[in-house]
């Protein structure tokens, strides 16, 4: 099974993600079935997501964030503004210098 060989701490954000869309729809009063229809998904799919299942697309959570209204919590996922490590790598890949400096020509011209 594919799923096996993902890893634990995976596996707990996902469950806490499946968690907290769940409690956002109920505390809308909404069904399984509303709220699947307005994401334009199926019960199973809104079923599995609401149980943390690794094989839920990314499409059906982006989906039902919107519908919930808790799309824009989105925007600080992966900002490449926000990648230190990933910066931090970059700069150390950059030249220190593109060229080297050159005495002007005319330094001793009176």
């Amino acid at each position: 099974m594919v799923f096996e060989t993902i890893p634990g701490e995976v596996t707990a954000r996902l469950q806490q993600l499946a968690e907290r869309i769940k409690i956002a729809r109920q505390r809308r009063g909404w069904t399984v079935a509303e709220t699947a229809i307005r994401a334009g998904i199926s019960r199973n799919t809104l079923t599995s997501l609401e149980h943390g299942k690794p094989g839920v697309s990314i499409g059906a959570y982006i989906s039902t964030l919107w519908v919930l209204g808790l799309d824009r919590t989105l925007d600080a996922v992966a900002d490449p503004d926000q990648d230190t490590h990933g910066k931090t790598l970059e700069a150390s890949r950059r030249p220190e210098r593109a060229r080297k400096t050159r005495a002007p020509d005319d330094e001793y011209d009176f």
